[in-house]
């Protein structure tokens, strides 16, 4: 075993395991809450775009004090309340449905409470992986991580289509519920995450948000890497959120082959990350980013062509090579911005990141309920591949594009954000 492989260490391996349990119950619930919406309560694309959206406006909402939050607090206990909470919330959706009494209401509940838990779940698993691993083992855990997401989608999104057609959506919403308390289960023998910090004196939340801010939005990189993941994740949440409407309502598919079709976009994922760690040796770390994102990302345009036949394979092909970018961005961004982030900011980092990039999100569904009711699903399909297919542009137009490796962990005096520049690129 090589000596940064995080796989020596037996709390990243607990950590991977409880991620992957999780991973399943999301892509589940991912499938079947908006095909519940859909053909139990018969909603508009407008309610539909709403339900998309209270699904990730918690970042919104909570997205940046959580980080400050997250960085005085133990992450371990965190995680596992948080699991705690998704699977009794999504516990609640098959009991109300066997009792006649589901409604669009109590979902739109459940997945804003639920978004809530996923903002302190995901920022301190973040927060708390270069902990576990030391910095030296971030690209490979990042690529194991991202994996496992990608894997999830194939599987969780391939199950998701399937039990749904097998036993109804709502019923597969409580496999989710099973997964989230497995996942806290096993989070139990997490051993190794640091104390709370104490510190010397109470630094008001505001200044705390304040400097995640100015780190991000004040280093051309960051804010690069920032934007132009933002912009992906808004162009794709447009795509996301009208593909049940297309494929169940305008095309009459069955929810399995919905369920395929996100599952080969994560095999797309899968492979970008896979192959993001030796694409990024060979080329370099920004190079590989910038070349990627050239080459591929238009490729998004061609899923707005979806239809019966041919049609279905063509788009299918765009959609994996999309989401291949995705997975190359997201394994080399993700180490470049925790690399470039002092101990003591990751997690204010990580949920300045989260808050723009899951923002994005809610927007993007926002935007797709919006536009699918006053145009039709395919237009609205157009508006968001469009977004993809440009969100490259600002990590392609900056310093990221001529970095070739990652850079040395510096600290400023006192712990502080690094200037823009102080991080030289290796040329």
């Amino acid at each position: 075993m090589q000596p940064d492989s995080p796989w020596r260490f037996p709390d990243f391996r607990v950590l991977f395991a409880a991620s992957a349990v999780s991973q399943l119950g999301t892509n589940t619930g991912y499938v079947a809450i908006p095909l519940i919406t859909i053909t139990t309560l018969d909603a508009s694309p407008r309610q539909v775009g709403a339900l998309a959206t209270l699904s990730t406006v918690a970042f919104l909402l909570i997205g940046l004090p959580a980080g400050a939050w997250v960085d005085r607090m133990r992450q371990r206990r965190l995680l596992i309340v948080a699991d705690l909470a998704r699977a009794a919330l999504y516990a609640s959706i098959p009991l109300a449905w066997s009792l006649d009494a589901l409604t669009l209401g109590q979902l739109y509940l459940v997945v804003l409470l639920g978004g809530c838990a996923t903002v302190f779940f995901d920022v301190a698993s973040q927060t708390v992986l270069p902990q576990l691993v030391g910095r030296g083992g971030l690209v490979q855990a990042n690529a194991a991580m991202v994996s496992l997401i990608a894997a999830g989608n194939v599987a969780g999104r391939g199950a998701g289509g399937g039990l749904v057609q097998l036993l109804t959506a709502p019923l597969a919403v409580a496999g989710t519920a099973v997964a989230y308390l497995a996942a806290a289960y096993r989070l139990t023998a997490l051993r190794r995450t640091p104390p709370a910090p104490v510190p010397e004196r109470r630094t008001r939340l505001g200044a705390q948000i304040g400097a995640g801010l100015r780190h991000v939005f004040g280093n051309r990189e960051l804010r690069a890497l920032g934007l132009t993941a933002a912009l992906g994740n808004f162009g794709s949440q447009v795509v996301n959120t009208m593909l049940p409407v297309l494929f169940v309502r305008e095309l009459g598919l069955p929810a399995g082959v919905l369920g395929l079709f996100w599952a080969v976009g994560g095999v797309g994922l899968l492979l970008g990350a896979r192959c993001a760690r030796p694409l990024g040796a060979r080329l370099g770390i920004g190079r590989t980013l910038g070349l990627v994102g050239l080459c591929l990302a238009p490729a998004g345009l061609l899923v707005p062509l979806i239809d019966r036949g041919p049609w279905l394979w063509l788009a299918g092909a765009g959609w994996v090579l999309a989401l291949f970018k995705t997975g190359v961005d997201n394994v080399l961004g993700v180490s470049l911005r925790q690399r470039m982030t002092p101990d003591d900011l990751l997690g204010r980092m990580n949920a300045t990141f989260r808050f723009l990039l899951t923002g994005a999100l809610a927007l993007g569904a926002a935007a797709a309920g919006l536009v699918g009711e006053l145009t039709d699903a395919r237009t609205t399909l157009w508006v968001g591949a469009a977004f993809m297919a440009a969100a490259f542009l600002p990590v392609f137009l900056s310093p990221v594009r001529t970095r070739l490796d990652l850079p040395e962990q510096r600290r400023t005096p006192g712990g502080g954000a690094p200037a823009d520049g102080v991080l030289a690129h290796r040329r």
